[in-house]
């Protein structure tokens, strides 16, 4: 089976075996080529962005202005907040010459005079093991003033490790430019895009670390090669990070468009007891949620998961069992984003607050019917009305999780009659409790 990034070479870490298995070869390639041309091989491989949004690499690269008066850098984003996703530490630790090697061609490309690889704080082994592969790759001049001879070229770039400062919100590409400007975290308002207005003011690509990696054996082997592995609408492999109810939780690297059940069933060894699956999160925390008896037949790609009512997002499939209590699951994944909300947008400052405070209430076997229309019609007026994805992150899973389990909600709360939204508002208003004591359900 094909693989990119997780290679079944003992002690690829190094730079002395990465470059005897051809590392840094690829560089010289990239640059015998014309940016444009760099630019063209990656934009035609479909190679999409695996950090969540899945846009086309190549076409964002393409936004970065040909000429400007001003220097243009590269941030690649390794924060790896969400919970449920725990892949990109797996080339942090078994491969990070691929994404060193990556940046340099992808700094190239985009003429970028220097990259930033932002990095999750909480990750401290990691960031040792990223720095040593860099600090290697700049003693032998591969990276920084000395690659211009190393690689014959007038061209040079430096790499700098930022170490982030633990919060989620970082993840977000605008918040962690300010967070690399060492201002406070918050998410910019859009437009202008980071393409034209970025870091320091000055034009910035983003992409994810797992997008990065995947660049040097694209031009190594062309986009043709590249394009054939895989979901055709969404080529290469993926980086799955299984978790949950299985026997082999892990990180697995399999073609795009493998099925769900392939991946939970053949790969990360079933369900423990034989038991049924009740509920799987094909992304990662913030994705729409299904139903066990949904995953029959559904593809591990964008487009597919995107038909099935859910998304791809950073590819961490958490898997629940038939025991599950799915009010507890819901009302912790809501403590997270409650948590991790910068505070600037009201529908999410607030919003996250009160859906915590009726899930703790549910789960305490206080909750009614009134209580799910509530959550649903919070989760709807915070989706899409907040300056990130963070509000949207928060919403999906409050609203898919009950919309699509409504059965099980049903039976954790009292029956009563409805009351109207308004007087739902009327009502949290009047009963919420103070801040201090939210943080302690």
């Amino acid at each position: 089976m094909e693989k990119i990034l997780l290679l079944d070479i003992p002690n690829y870490h190094r730079i002395d075996v990465y470059r005897e298995h051809g590392g840094y070869e690829t560089v010289k390639k990239a640059y015998s080529m014309s940016p444009d041309e760099v630019i063209d091989e990656v934009k035609k491989s479909g190679l999409r962005g695996r950090g969540g949004a899945s846009f086309l690499t190549g076409l964002k690269w393409s936004f970065m202005p040909k000429t400007s008066d001003k220097p243009k850098y590269l941030c690649i984003n390794g924060d790896e907040s969400e919970p449920g996703s725990f892949k990109d530490r797996q080339i942090f630790e078994f491969n990070p010459h691929a994404l060193i090697e990556g940046a340099l061609i992808a700094c190239y490309a985009i003429q970028a005079k220097a990259a930033y690889i932002y990095v999750r704080g909480e990750y401290h082994n990691w960031i040792e093991m990223l720095q040593k592969a860099l600090d290697d790759a700049y003693s032998m001049g591969l990276v920084g003033e000395k690659m211009k001879e190393t690689f014959q070229t007038p061209y040079e770039c430096n790499i700098y490790i930022h170490k982030g400062a633990g919060a989620y919100i970082c993840g977000e590409e605008s918040s962690l430019m300010n967070s690399i400007e060492g201002k406070r975290p918050y998410p910019r308002v859009k437009p202008p895009f980071p393409a034209q207005n970025g870091l320091w003011g000055c034009p910035t690509t983003i992409n994810n670390v797992e997008t990065i990696s995947n660049i040097p054996a694209i031009i190594k082997n062309g986009w043709q090669w590249f394009s054939r592995i895989g979901e055709p609408r969404h080529p290469g492999t993926l980086l799955f990070g299984v978790s949950g109810h299985v026997m082999k939780p892990g990180v697995y690297e399999l073609p795009s468009g493998v099925l769900l059940t392939d991946l939970i069933y053949n790969y990360a060894g079933g369900v423990p007891g034989g038991k049924k699956i009740k509920c799987v999160i094909p992304g990662g925390s913030s994705m729409p949620p299904l139903r066990g008896d949904q995953i029959e037949g559904v593809k591990m790609d964008a487009e597919s998961l995107k038909a099935a009512g859910s998304a791809i997002g950073t590819g961490g499939v958490i898997v629940m069992d038939e025991d599950t209590d799915l009010v507890r699951v819901l009302a912790r994944i809501t403590k997270f984003y409650y948590h991790e909300s910068c505070g600037q947008c009201t529908p999410c400052r607030e919003g996250t607050g009160w859906m915590l405070k009726a899930l703790n209430r549910i789960a305490r076997g206080q909750g009614t019917t009134s209580d799910l229309e509530l959550l649903i019609d919070v989760a709807k007026n915070i989706e899409g009305n907040t300056v990130c994805a963070l509000g949207d992150a928060a919403a999906w899973p409050v609203k898919f999780m009950i919309t699509r389990f409504r059965d099980e909600f049903e039976k954790a709360v009292k029956k009563e009659v409805v009351m109207p939204v308004a007087s739902m508002v009327h009502s949290m208003r009047h009963t919420a409790l103070p801040l201090a004591e939210l943080k302690k359900n």
